[in-house]
């Protein structure tokens, strides 16, 4: 599989292959190259339809029906490759060539690619186009460049302040405790305090122990499995009680949440039911609702228990068996590789759960959760020592 963008004759293209045949999207209009102008591109694809934007011009093509994941596997070349024989025949319209220009402000999935000499794993014959030391946004929110003999400076406005503009002026004198994050209110010209998992109080600043974990929005807990290692992911298991009065949220995602290509096993509320979604490969994501109304939003505490056993997927809600499904009878993918990580009542902040989920679950959890086991193991999960902002004591 591949997916590629390039420039041939002056157009930008769009080609990706699934696995069964390849897909070719190219704009309406060529790019300017008299390496002045800047072009916005965005290119994608949802499943097997593409899309390519080129300065607000959209060309969208829906494949044919076929295979819908991109399962590459590779490092993710920008500008050109380490050898031109690595690039597939159908990727260019003709013989593969290295990109002469400018690219700034990439962006995949979401994430900003750091475009710097310390960060991508390699590369080679790339220099700096802007020329000087100030670069390409620098300075944050908004500042002014200036060139100075000792590389460059940022001229703020008035509400951040930093050598590169980057923190609110109400935070520059916060009392925020250990670890905990400043949030700027800048209509009241003050300042919140997020707290470090292990934290509580205004600033921050009272530690705090606890067995049930209170989950109050822009929360979340990231558990790394310690055994994952030793883990038969054939056969998963993950149990745990909750209690909510909310009718929508993200309780668990066992997963690493980062790309598509990710497994993952989650467990959520969806208008006010029981939700759970499987994905063992191939983003076949398979939802299990529950199908009695609102068995799960009203303050009561809940068990939960899934099973994974291959392709089969067991659903108990208060030790009732409420959910049995063969997600896959050919048997095609039957591990959970889950990469050792389990998120708890969300992602981290400023990843929307809506958006990482791709529309699973619409929001992040409200409420407690305890007594938390993972496969057949004798102990429960210690959540206040795995990594976390904004959950407290629920006892």
């Amino acid at each position: 599989d591949f997916l590629c963008i390039s420039l041939a004759n002056g157009f930008i293209q769009l080609r990706y292959n699934l696995g069964d045949k390849t897909v070719v999207l190219q704009t309406s209009k060529k790019v300017h190259t008299n390496g002045n102008t800047w072009h916005s591109l965005k290119a994608g694809r949802v499943g097997n339809e593409g899309y390519l934007d080129l300065d607000g011009i959209n060309i969208t093509q829906k494949a044919s029906p076929g295979m819908n994941a991109l399962d590459t596997h590779t490092d993710f070349f920008v500008g050109g490759v380490s050898s031109l024989n690595l690039v597939h025949s159908m990727a260019v319209e003709n013989e593969p060539t290295s990109f002469t220009g400018c690219i700034r402000e990439m962006v995949i999935n979401d994430r900003e690619l750091k475009l710097t000499v310390t960060d991508p794993k390699g590369g080679a014959n790339v220099g700096d186009c802007d020329g000087t030391a100030c670069g390409y946004t620098v300075c944050k929110n908004n500042g002014t460049c200036q060139v100075e003999r000792s590389g460059f400076s940022c001229s703020c406005p008035q509400e951040w302040v930093g050598s590169t503009c980057e923190q609110s002026i109400h935070c520059s004198q916060n009392r925020c405790g250990f670890q905990a994050l400043c949030v700027p209110q800048p209509t009241l010209f003050s300042y919140s305090c997020v707290c470090a998992l292990g934290w509580s109080g205004k600033y921050c600043d009272s530690k705090i122990k606890f067995f049930v974990a209170k989950f109050v929005g822009n929360s979340y807990i990231k558990y790394t499995d310690p055994y994952y290692g030793k883990r038969d992911l054939q056969y998963s298991r993950i149990a745990l009680n909750f209690t909510t009065n909310q009718t929508e949220g993200l309780i668990v995602w066992m997963g690493k949440g980062e790309d598509e290509d990710n497994d993952f096993l989650a467990i959520g509320l969806a208008n006010g039911t029981l939700k759970v979604v499987i994905n063992l490969g191939e983003r076949i994501s398979v939802p299990l609702i529950h199908s009695k109304y609102s068995t799960c939003c009203d303050e009561r505490w809940h068990f939960v228990t899934v099973v994974q056993n291959q392709t089969c997927v067991k659903v108990y809600l208060d030790e009732e068996l409420v959910l049995f499904e063969d997600i896959d009878p050919h048997r095609k993918y039957t591990a959970l590789n889950y990469g050792g990580i389990c998120y708890f009542g969300g992602f981290e902040i400023g990843r929307e759960v809506n958006i990482v989920t791709t529309g699973l679950f619409q929001k992040e959890f409200i409420g407690k959760i305890k007594d938390v086991v993972l496969f057949q193991d004798s102990n429960k999960i210690q959540l206040m020592k795995a990594e976390g902002y904004n959950v407290y004591n629920g006892n």
